[in-house]
């Protein structure tokens, strides 16, 4: 594991908003990058099982998860025929709402309650319908381009990297796009050459520099995960013991920690 700095500190979320000058806690925001099928969702849900997360009713969670994957933009009549042909770069920055995912993290970070749109990864296209995701201490926000904008790059607290081995996820991308979406083995395997290989290597291993923690080998690696968990248990107990002397800055700052998570997997 590779470590520039443990970014953030539980004292930075805590701000005054709004003109009654009540107090909202702001989330720690931690971005979660890397290439496609390297391990971003699992380490994500790691991280919430050793936090103790995924065993609490949705609506007493601390963390939530989120995934750029859900904001795919709306393909025109032309752009959804060439995705049904595996012939539309989805790995390109451009082929993500990058407006809504702005939208939606400023909310997160006034916390409010957001709605997330739903993708149908073998239609090529949204859903009717969408993931509540309520207020939570700490947010992890996953993508394979998570890090491509400066704007969404920072306002992230903490950048995690998950760095795994090319041939790695090349073969979990074909089972998992063979299994789960019904595409066939050519179309995956052109798709990856034409597409995803060239843009990961344009686009998101450049970014690799912004990581604070760099994680070899994803979900696998329980050191480094471990060590990342204590630091956001910190970041938690010390918002926990805040919570319980009842005021921040002379203000009461009551809130119901509530979460969903949003269950769609990286493209």
């Amino acid at each position: 594991m590779h470590i520039a700095s443990m970014a953030g500190d539980s004292e930075t979320h805590i701000r005054d908003r709004g003109e009654n000058n009540s107090v909202i806690r702001q989330p720690f925001l931690i971005g979660v990058s890397g290439g496609t099928a390297s391990g971003k969702s699992s380490v994500c849900e790691k991280i919430m099982e050793l936090l103790g997360q995924n065993k609490i009713d949705h609506h007493q969670r601390q963390v939530a998860i989120l995934s750029q994957d859900s904001f795919y933009k709306v393909l025109t009549p032309e752009q959804k025929a060439k995705a049904l042909k595996g012939q539309f770069n989805f790995d390109h920055p451009d082929a993500f709402d990058n407006e809504l995912i702005m939208q939606t993290l400023r909310q997160i970070l006034q916390g409010k309650t957001v709605q997330i749109p739903v993708y149908d990864f073998v239609t090529h296209s949204r859903k009717d319908e969408f993931i509540t995701v309520y207020p939570a201490d700490v947010v992890l926000f996953e993508g394979i381009l998570m890090f491509y904008s400066q704007e969404i790059r920072d306002l992230f607290q903490m950048k995690l990297f998950v760095d795994t081995d090319p041939d790695t996820r090349l073969s979990r991308r074909v089972l998992r796009d063979i299994s789960e979406r019904g595409r066939e083995l050519e179309q995956v395997l052109a798709q990856y050459i034409t597409f995803v290989k060239p843009a990961f290597e344009e686009f998101c291993l450049p970014t690799k520099k912004y990581a604070d923690v760099i994680i070899p080998r994803g979900a696998d690696n329980l050191v480094a995960i471990n060590l990342i968990v204590q630091h956001i248990q910190d970041i938690l107990n010390g918002g926990l013991s805040k919570r319980h002397n009842g005021c921040t800055n002379g203000h009461s700052t009551p809130r119901q920690r509530r979460t969903s998570e949003s269950s769609s997997r990286p493209h």
